[in-house]
């Protein structure tokens, strides 16, 4: 039964996009709610929905794990996202990982030209009342909505902090200096990598550790996100611990020496037309002329042109178990 009222969608992202997709597919009318271009969060750029922010990459399609079974179940059920990743997909051995540019412009495009939805490029400050309404405005969430949300759920939110690694102009790479393949074969040769002997592993991540940072206050250092923790914070906690973290050699031969590499930095592709590349774990919040310095140390990187530096950020989240636990 098709109601009368359309179905109010808060927030432009993967979520809301995919909401409004699929209510729209099932004859329903949706408004969709997104502030971008008249207001940007400090971590996005675009003006296009769905827009990602830390990687372009959707995580395994192998189905030997959950987020690869999650993404069979979706393409079952018709979905938006994974179809247009699949569309705008750039190579990244079994993770599934898209021209974020295209991508964008993809779900935009559809969304744009699919009958039943109209969207609204403005911010919603008030949870409308009276209409059904979901709201998918995620964790950069503006401090307005995040106000109103905090009145409806009765409580304080949660929030951690989390990091961006930057990206590098191909021209800008020496590839005399690295070699293309994927850890144990899987996916072809479709990871960059930099090998590090020993004496430049460790220097390496001497600088790393005494580089200026942009100074978090104290209580917020406790709220970095450990699965994507910034990588001075793990050089911190131990020269070795990048060696058997982002920068492990295993599974890898470099074909000048024939041997495993002390350690290895991984520059996997950001667009269709491979002109970028992304540093693969590298998020980091150093001062952006520090991580010019200190990751030019890197073979191949020597002259590297950035085009975006990494960055920290907040992310807010609200309290579900408690929320929805009786």
């Amino acid at each position: 039964m098709v109601s009368m009222e359309p179905i109010l969608v808060i927030g432009g992202g993967l979520a809301g996009c995919e909401a409004a997709w699929q209510i729209a597919r099932r004859g329903e009318k949706v408004l969709l709610f997104e502030m971008k271009p008249k207001a940007y969060s400090s971590a996005h750029r675009s003006p296009f929905l769905a827009e990602l922010v830390c990687s372009n990459s959707l995580k395994s399609e192998s189905q030997e794990n959950g987020s690869g079974v999650l993404k069979e179940e979706l393409l079952r059920l018709d979905s938006l996202i994974l179809k247009a990743a699949r569309e705008t997909r750039v190579p990244a051995g079994e993770s599934l990982a898209v021209d974020r540019e295209l991508f964008s412009k993809r779900i935009t495009q559809i969304l744009e030209g699919l009958e039943g939805v109209e969207i609204i490029r403005e911010e919603v400050k008030a949870i409308p009342q009276n209409q059904i309404t979901i709201i998918a405005t995620g964790p950069l969430t503006s401090e307005a909505l995040n106000g109103e949300i905090r009145k409806l759920t009765g409580a304080e939110h949660l929030f951690f902090y989390d990091a961006i690694s930057p990206i590098v102009t191909t021209e800008s790479i020496d590839f005399n200096k690295t070699f293309k393949a994927s850890r144990y074969g899987k996916g072809g040769d479709d990871y960059l990598n930099c090998p590090l002997d020993k004496e430049e592993y460790y220097r390496f991540v001497e600088a790393l550790s005494e580089a200026e940072k942009v100074p978090l206050k104290d209580f917020e250092k406790r709220y970095l996100f450990e699965g994507c923790l910034p990588v001075e914070e793990l050089a911190g906690r131990g020269k070795d611990t990048l060696a058997f973290g982002p920068l492990r050699p295993v599974g890898l031969t470099d074909p000048k020496t024939k041997r495993q590499p002390f350690a290895v930095v991984q520059l996997r592709q950001e667009n269709e037309f491979a002109t970028l590349f992304n540093l693969v774990g590298f998020q980091t919040r150093l001062k952006q002329g520090e991580q010019g310095r200190v990751f030019r140390m890197i073979p191949g990187l020597e002259k590297a042109e950035f085009v975006r530096w990494g960055s920290v950020h907040r992310n807010t989240f609200i309290d579900s178990p408690r929320i929805l636990m009786p």
